[in-house]
């Protein structure tokens, strides 16, 4: 399955090899960007330091929220607030539970919050279903033409 990269934002090195596992146990061959806190992801999407993106967006951003340097909900802010990544699907994948970081994440205009599982079972299911919607069935909308 290939249809897009994948933006993983997180920080926990064993929560980026459980996700990379999950993903590959269910063939998805899809290219992943990890970015271990916010001012990475920022910078991927919108240049360093002011400079240019990259030339096509990642398909999904996996996004936690308990990131250091710039947390998830300030990412997700950013995110919306760009029109070239206003449209761009944003799944919140964290293991927070708070019901005000749920409220917070939709607020903001995630497009989907899932609590990680912390059984590895599940947590394959709960990727390699993440990827056959969010990479395959759904429709993304179109890319914004570069000014």
């Amino acid at each position: 399955m290939n249809a897009g990269k994948i933006l993983l934002v997180e920080d926990n090195p064993d929560d980026i090899a459980l996700t990379m596992r999950a993903l590959k146990s269910h063939n998805m061959t899809n290219d992943v960007v990890v970015a271990q806190d916010g001012v990475q992801a920022l910078d991927y999407l919108f240049g360093a330091e002011g400079g240019a993106g990259p030339d096509e967006l990642p398909a999904v951003v996996l996004l936690d929220l308990k990131l250091p340097k710039v947390n998830g909900l300030e990412v997700l802010q950013r995110i919306r607030a760009d029109e070239r990544t206003r449209l761009l699907p944003v799944v919140i994948l964290t293991s927070s539970d708070e019901e005000r970081d749920l409220i917070d994440g939709y607020r903001l205009g995630a497009n989907s919050y899932v609590r990680k599982p912390v059984d590895f079972v599940e947590f394959t299911q709960a990727a390699k279903q993440l990827g056959l919607y969010w990479l395959l069935m759904n429709r993304a909308p179109p890319v914004p033409r570069r000014l």
